[in-house]
């Protein structure tokens, strides 16, 4: 059994003019979000034994606050360029790459690639707001089966 947590970054601050995109920061929502989504996590017992995060700053700083409700360190979460503006097939190549000794594993990245991919997988939710958390677990014993596999049993939750 493998668990897929598809987390879509927390809201982002269109504040500063000139700034590039991938260097936009959390809003004061987003840095509530990320924590509090974290926590439901946690109280669920959803820890990932993997993060994977996108370089864009929204995205690291969204797996960080995450991270550190679950109980783990900034250390843990591991950054990938390919996840940044990524396409459902490339999350899936990033999953795929993933160890199979792992049972858990979370990506933390960008619409429209993470809402394209959700709703690829359950074929039912096809949106992915700020701070989306969808849990997929599916009957496989590699990651790379996901994308060939529909999940056994799905969760779905948003900050609001």
């Amino acid at each position: 059994m493998k668990t897929l947590m598809l987390v879509r970054h927390a809201k982002s601050d269109w504040g500063q003019p000139g700034l590039a995109d991938h260097d936009r920061p959390l809003n004061d929502r987003g840095l509530r979000d990320a924590p509090a989504m974290g926590a439901r996590l946690r109280e669920r017992g959803s820890v990932p034994d993997a993060i994977r995060s996108s370089t864009a700053l929204r995205a690291q700083t969204t797996a960080k606050l995450i991270a550190r409700e679950l109980g783990l360190d900034a250390a843990s979460v591991e950054l990938d360029e390919r996840l940044y503006g990524s396409s459902p097939q490339t999350i899936l190549r990033v999953v795929g790459e993933l160890d199979d000794a792992l049972g858990r594993a979370m990506i933390v990245a960008h619409n429209p690639g993470m809402a394209d991919l959700a709703y690829d997988l359950t074929g039912s939710i096809g949106e992915m707001p700020t701070c989306a958390v969808l849990e997929l677990d599916f009957d496989v014993d590699e990651w790379a089966e996901l994308e060939f596999q529909a999940p056994v049993a799905t969760r779905f939750d948003t900050p609001r």
